[in-house]
């Protein structure tokens, strides 16, 4: 890359692909240093100013310390981490050499630098962890605030002709982007057209490739990373679905008609983050830890547990601390990572630093420590944490040796899968391959697999049509909703309203207000279409339009300035456009009634050779409108439960029955349900249902016990008792609806009466 450099100067691209593990941040730090010095035979500087744009804190914080370690120059490394003054300021002054920031702070920065005359300088933008997002409206403001070619407006251009001439390819900048994943996208932002590259696929020839590749296949051989498929455990999870209001009437009130494929999510999600559910997960993963885990890396290794969610992480790291407390565990300390704040049931709002009891930032340096390595470690209080439950932060990017095992309760697909997994093939001198550990509650091996061969080697992606522009423009237009003057009229005020933090916020409110009554015809217009298929259509239209343009007018220089009007205009419209018509997914008061984790294999998925691999292209290809295909919510309870449902003993459930029985029968309950909503009602209900339990306890001494040890067992069965009580209650035909309930009790019982 220096070398490159050196000899052709700025205005050029250059992807590397280097796999996740081997070194990127050093890397990433060796070529922002040589590169701050470089020079051309004519003895002047290649690049003014070294730009690393990087999107996450911890990698942040990481490459900075590197970079650091090359440069001690006081100033001459300068991290943005304050506002866009302090960027405006390290871009004009001539010290800081190399500026860190994220891409997300360029839009604001532009009026900052307007009149610095920054644009006659050259940048090297080096870019950790390169993405399709490069094609965002960040990535442009970044040209618009540094490219030769995005100078000042002329007089007589408007934003449409002056956009054309930003978002294209601009001279005096030089693209240094690094990922171990690049897609179709960012292969055709800063790869290179090789036309002797043959396309696997159709045989044509001319497919956009890396400037450079270290493969995973490559780290892997030469010992840099470890292979994460080597030892991959799965497992199978069994549940089965009850729900009152459809199992009890055939009515399309009680049984509504729902999206398939929405209602399938949500009772997925409900049985997935079900108390119980939880419950068995961590034991299982606490246990498979300290069995298997604990003892590797003379004692210092540690796992991570993926999550889905926000509230599936705090849930599942509430279950795993519960379990660890329970059977008094002193080697399982448990952190949590999560962004925002979460609320429970009760309106309690818990952060992950109120959880774990120290700030967001120090949480690599506590997951760090371990005291094999600690001298002193009886006389400290530091404790030693061994797993991490993570929702989405420290997925990409953390680089933590230590790391042996991990545990996935999140569908990976595709770049997803590829980078989480990745966590683990970080080497330590007392890290083997055999000490990489992975256990999937969710996926399967072979589509793992899958997932990593399209990055396992060389990565290379075909060319865009540019014709494609055209083709998606016609379509736009043919539905007859967009107007030649209100895009006009729409550009004539764009410019202005264009970037927050540019102006008073008065003048931006009034002017996005302006913004909108351009958009309004066009609005009206998609509402009076007679269909949803014509107005869904033409949304997928403009979102291919939109995506396409993105991406494409920065590989073509175009100069057509429809086109850019078009975009601008689009992509605003899209955000107005009324939303798509929904299907009711109410799940009514669905319950888990059996719930059971199933050993599935250890399995050897590692990959040897896959060859180029060619990842196609979705920029312009759009998702669509799908029609949902509704079923009745019982039938989609139905197919769930043959997928996943057991054939256990029905004893537990006729003592849940014999709970709701009591609820509803109790006519102070009954007052209570209906003078107050199901939240209030469900306090009182709480403590009656502890003494039906104990006035049952001869019928099924060992529910009783089980009811009464285990926490969250009984918050499960209080919870989905009160719904089924507080929802028979308050419905107008209450006797019928007992009624229905004591059918179902002898159907679901094997005709055992239940009085």
């Amino acid at each position: 890359m220096v070398a490159h450099a050196q000899e052709n100067g700025a205005g050029h691209n250059y992807l590397i692909q280097h796999s996740a593990g081997s070194g990127k941040s050093n890397t990433i730090a060796w070529l922002a240093h040589r590169l701050s010095n470089l020079f051309d035979e004519a003895n002047q500087p290649v690049f003014h100013k070294i730009i690393v744009i990087t999107d996450r804190v911890v990698l942040d914080r990481q490459l900075q310390k590197t970079i650091f370690q090359f440069d001690h120059t006081p100033g001459v490394v300068k991290k943005i981490d304050e506002d866009s003054t302090q960027l405006a300021a390290s871009l004009d002054d001539a010290t800081s050499k190399i500026v860190i920031s994220t891409l997300q702070m360029y839009p604001f920065v532009l009026k900052k630098i307007a009149d610095m005359g920054l644009a006659g300088k050259r940048y090297a933008v080096v870019i950790d962890e390169a993405h399709s997002s490069q094609g965002g409206e960040s990535a442009i403001r970044l040209k618009q605030a540094l490219g030769s070619k995005a100078a000042p407006r002329q007089e007589d251009e408007d934003d449409a002709e002056y956009m054309t001439r930003v978002r294209g390819k601009q001279p005096n900048l030089s693209y240094f982007a690094f990922t171990a994943t690049p897609k179709s996208p960012t292969l055709k932002l800063f790869g290179i057209f090789d036309p002797d590259r043959v396309n696997q696929r159709t045989g044509e020839q001319g497919m956009y490739v890396p400037f450079h590749i270290y493969s995973m296949r490559q780290a892997i051989d030469e010992g840099y990373i470890l292979d994460v498929l080597a030892n991959y455990l799965t497992y199978d999870t069994k549940w089965r679905l009850r729900n009152a209001a459809v199992d009890l009437a055939e009515s399309t009130i009680a049984n509504p008609e729902v999206d398939e494929s929405k209602a399938k999510a949500k009772l997925v999600r409900f049985a997935e983050l079900h108390p119980k559910s939880l419950e068995q997960k961590a034991r299982l993963i606490v246990d498979d830890f300290r069995e298997n885990i604990t003892g590797r890396l003379g004692g210092r290794a540690k796992a991570m547990v993926v999550t889905g969610s926000r509230q599936h992480a705090l849930d599942l790291y509430q279950a795993i601390r519960a379990y660890v407390t329970l059977r008094g565990y002193k080697d399982c300390g448990a952190l949590v990572a999560f962004s925002g704040q979460l609320k429970d049931e009760a309106g309690l709002e818990f952060t992950e630093a109120q959880l774990n009891g120290f700030p967001e930032s120090q949480l690599p340096d506590m997951f760090a420590y371990t005291k094999a390595d600690d001298p002193q470690a009886a006389a400290r209080a530091q404790e030693e944490y061994r797993l991490l439950c993570v929702a989405e932060k420290y997925q990409t990017g953390f680089d933590q040796p230590l790391l042996c095992a991990m545990y996935v309760d999140k569908p990976l697909t595709g770049v997803a899968a590829v980078q989480t997994l990745s966590r683990l093939n970080r080497i330590h001198p007392l890290k083997s391959q055999d000490d990489v550990h992975i256990l999937d509650f969710v996926n399967h091996a072979a589509d793992i697999q899958t997932a990593f061969e399209d990055w396992f080697e060389t990565t290379v992606t075909e060319p865009s049509d540019p014709n494609l522009l055209y083709t998606k423009q016609h379509e736009v237009m043919g539905y007859g909703l967009l107007a030649a003057s209100e895009m006009e009229a729409f550009i004539r005020v764009l410019a202005a309203a264009a970037g927050p933090g540019q102006m008073p916020d008065a003048a931006e409110r009034r002017l996005h207000a302006e913004l909108h009554e351009y958009l309004k015809p066009a609005i009206d217009r998609f509402v009076a279409l007679e269909t949803d298929d014509e107005r869904e259509g033409f949304r997928s239209a403009l979102q291919d339009y939109v995506r396409a343009y993105s991406l494409i007018a920065q590989i073509v220089d175009w100069g057509d300035r429809d086109l850019e009007r078009l975009y601008q205009y689009g992509r605003i419209l899209l955000i107005r456009l009324p939303g798509r018509p929904s299907t009711s997914v109410d799940i009514g008061d669905a319950d888990l009634s059996h719930f059971r984790l199933e050993f599935t294999g250890r399995h050897n998925v590692s990959l040897s050779t896959v060859g180029d691999r060619d990842v196609r292209g979705h920029a312009a290809d759009g998702g669509g409108y799908r029609e949902p295909e509704v079923k009745p919510l019982s039938q989609v309870i139905d197919e769930l439960n043959d997928r996943f449902g057991l054939d256990l003993s029905t004893s537990d459930q006729i003592l849940v029955y014999q709970q709701v029985v009591g609820l509803v029968e109790d006519t102070a309950m009954q007052k209570i349900a209906l003078m107050n909503d199901e939240a209030r009602f469900g306090q009182v209900a709480d403590d009656r249902l502890d003494d039906i339990v104990a006035e049952n306890a001869e019928r099924n001494t060992n529910f009783m016990k089980l009811y009464f040890d285990n926490n969250e067992f009984q918050k499960a069965i209080k919870e989905a008792a009160r719904k089924r009580a507080y929802r028979i209650i308050t419905e107008p035909a209450r006797d019928e609806a007992l009624a229905r309930l004591r059918t179902e009790m002898r159907r679901e019982t094997g005709n055992q009466v239940i009085e």
